[in-house]
């Protein structure tokens, strides 16, 4: 059980180097998690972060640096795994507040690892389901 989910923007970020103020951000969240080992992610944070450094920042990772960042980075807090109660619970989220499939997926995958608070800028900030709240890391004040 953790206290922080961390979704897969705030892996992206770390990589950022058009906006510095998300990449520190992004820096600091992951780096009190790996350090606190308290953070949770799920195999769906693990694929779409990988899928992006290799194929969609400017300058792609190669397949070996993807490998070093999957060992010490997102290995280290990966907790969550697709089970046939993950994706019931996805869909009852989904009914339940409108939210699309893979966002649910993401909100199932935080209350499934026991996680109070999920860092991301894709859903409502502030919002709270189920014990979690969601909370936008990167929103100006």
């Amino acid at each position: 059980m953790s206290d922080d989910f961390i979704d897969s923007n705030v892996f992206v970020y770390l990589f950022d180097e058009t906006n510095e103020r998300k990449r520190e951000i992004a820096s600091e969240i992951v780096e009190s998690a790996l350090q606190a080992h308290s953070a949770s992610i799920s195999f769906q944070v693990v694929q779409e972060t990988l899928n992006v450094v290799i194929h969609k920042l400017p300058t792609p990772m190669t397949a070996q640096d993807a490998g070093r960042f999957l060992g010490h980075v997102l290995g280290p807090l990966w907790r969550v795994s697709p089970s046939l109660a993950l994706y019931r619970r996805t869909l009852d989220l989904q009914a339940r507040y409108r939210y699309s499939f893979y966002d649910s997926l993401i909100i199932a995958a935080a209350l499934d690892a026991g996680c109070t608070r999920l860092y991301s800028e894709d859903l409502q900030d502030g919002q709270r389901i189920e014990g979690l709240t969601v909370e936008n890391p990167f929103r100006e004040s």
